[in-house]
C-alpha cells in the first residue's frame, strides 16, 4: 500500500497543472477588466510552486510501501 504523501503529492501536481494551465491563458488572453495586483499573476506562480512541492512528494515516497 502507498502512504498518503504519494498521493498528496498527484493530486499537487494536476492541481498544479491546472493552476499553471490557467496562468498561461490569462497571460495569453487578458481579461477586460483590471484587477489589483493581477500583473504578478499569482494563479501561474502558485502553480509551479505545487508541482514543485507536488514532484517532490510523489518521487520521494514512489518507492515506499506500508504493510
Amino acid at each position: 500500500m502507498k502512504p498518503i504523501w504519494y498521493f498528496v503529492g498527484l493530486i499537487l501536481v494536476i492541481t498544479g497543472l491546472i493552476l499553471v494551465g490557467a496562468g498561461i491563458y490569462s497571460l495569453i488572453y487578458p481579461g477586460d477588466e483590471k484587477k489589483v495586483l493581477a500583473d504578478l499573476h499569482p494563479n501561474l506562480w502558485w502553480g509551479i510552486f505545487m508541482v514543485i512541492v507536488g514532484l517532490i512528494y510523489w518521487i520521494k515516497n514512489r518507492n515506499v510501501t506500508i504493510e
